[in-house]
């Protein structure tokens, strides 16, 4: 199954996404961004060409949560990445397979983002991104799905960028991968959202019925303590059982702050709902604080990194000062969320317990969430973080048409409601089954016609260093 490609076209546009709701996360808030959309155009070896698709939000203060930097400069980095990773893409003009073309890159897209001071997980963006529409490609040119196409390695995914494990191991895990039919919605609760009553954490109009919920903290043990009793007391009224995740995005200064918040998990009665129904405790830490700091006894609990993901060895790193887990984002590289998982599945083979979570960062209807469903469906992730249904209105500003093709397409994942084509939840889960059409998790394209090239971007440290 093994083919080998040549890009000979990288495209980019965005397209303006207003939110229905703010979105707060750790120092930003967000009310609109951009998602951007890439078209890949490749030849696959001795079998034509094809194109491929792939789509994500501009996140700001996620990538590079810098306070210096403005949330466009970081937009802009974002945008950077992308332009530099298409230059290197374009550069290897011979034929190869999917991820070594990926490997070949991945190397020299950090240094050169790093010459114009971008951090190392603003320039895996990318190559994620160009990632995800040249496998979109290829697997139309073999007529596979995703699924499928994984199980045979049809990217060609080796050992090379991760020398903890080997080929066998890769080879071993995709080939035991059975396709998810349902993924549980864990439902987000953004630091500005409504906690009692209606339209609360507990309102089954709002939380669609879900029986997982990510809560965000804002870093202050005393705040976040006091929030998570009252989210407990409203959760305590479900008429089912519930499991939580809490979130920091980086908010803790440092070991003593978390510990801080966890005596009060351990110790306080009003926050037993959320105590004993947590699942993990997210990147409680800035990135930089995280890689150098050992949980001593909070490793006894499930702690994950999110943004201190930034390289193919931040798991195994993570691993050895106590973290249990790592979380899957489309957006910071699949190949890697792979890699990832085939770990987890070996360190857990003696008894212990590692794992990899689905987090999202705002991934809209159409492309971006059903690429990154696919991949929690292809790794076991059971349940996982869906907030853009949430924060945004259906498929938002996405022309009539273009929304219509993609329920058309795919009817068991969204549903028109009240004029809008939303994400359908089904008793809190979604559902894969149309994702197995050939392509990365899609049938159909959105409407080109209907976007603006990608925005040229400010290349703020270069003109800085000029000055």
């Amino acid at each position: 199954m093994l083919l080998r490609v040549a890009v000979k076209d990288i495209a980019f546009f965005e397209r303006p996404v207003a939110f229905a709701r703010p979105f707060r996360f750790g120092a930003v808030t967000m009310n609109a961004a951009t998602q951007m959309f890439v078209r890949v155009e490749i030849e696959v070896e001795g079998k034509g060409r094809a194109t491929g698709a792939g789509a994500e939000l501009l996140a700001p203060k996620w990538f590079d949560k810098r306070p210096e930097l403005t949330p466009e400069q970081t937009i802009d980095e974002l945008r950077r990445s992308l332009l530099i990773a298409r230059e290197l893409y374009l550069a290897n003009k011979g034929f190869d397979t999917a991820f070594g073309l990926h490997a070949a890159c991945i190397g020299a897209q950090v240094v050169a983002c790093a010459k114009e001071d971008i951090p190392p997980l603003a320039a895996a963006f990318g190559p994620a991104e160009i990632d995800k529409a040249i496998l979109d490609a290829l697997l139309r040119v073999a007529g596979v799905s995703f699924f499928d196409g994984m199980a045979q390695n049809i990217a060609g995914l080796d050992a090379r960028l991760a020398p903890d494990i080997d080929d066998v191991a890769i080879a071993r895990f995709l080939t035991s991968r059975r396709r998810l039919d349902r993924v549980a919605v864990r439902h987000t609760v953004g630091m500005d959202d409504r906690i009692e009553g209606e339209g609360g954490v507990a309102d089954p109009k709002e939380n669609a019925g879900t029986r997982y919920f990510k809560l965000k903290l804002n870093g202050d043990p005393v705040h976040d303590a006091a929030r998570l009793a009252r989210i407990g007391k409203e959760l305590a009224t479900r008429p089912y059982a519930i499991k939580v995740t809490l979130d920091a995005n980086e908010q803790y200064a440092d070991l003593a702050a978390l510990n801080a918040l966890v005596d009060r998990l351990d110790h306080d009665s009003a926050l037993a709902p959320i105590a004993s129904n947590l699942l993990y405790i997210e990147q409680p830490m800035p990135r930089d604080i995280t890689k150098t700091s050992p949980l001593g006894r909070l490793a006894a609990g499930n702690v994950i990194i999110d943004e201190a993901d930034d390289s193919y060895d931040a798991f195994p790193a993570a691993r050895a000062l106590g973290y249990r887990g790592i979380s899957s984002k489309s957006c910071k590289g699949f190949y890697k969320s792979i890699i990832n998982a085939t770990r987890a599945a070996g360190w857990s083979a003696d008894g212990d317990c590692y794992f990899v979570s689905g987090e999202d960062l705002t991934c809209q209807a159409g492309l971006a969430v059903q690429q990154d469903l696919a991949l929690g469906a292809l790794i076991g992730v059971t349940h996982a973080e869906r907030n853009g249904h949430h924060y945004v209105d259906g498929f938002a500003e996405t022309p009539a048409s273009e929304a219509d093709a993609f329920l058309a397409a795919h009817p068991d994942l969204y549903a028109r409601d009240g004029g809008k084509v939303r994400l359908a939840i089904h008793d809190g889960d979604l559902l894969t089954g149309s994702l197995i059409a050939p392509g990365f998790a899609s049938s159909v394209h959105p409407d080109w016609s209907t976007m603006q090239p990608l925005k040229r971007p400010r290349q703020r440290v270069l003109q800085e260093q000029a000055l």
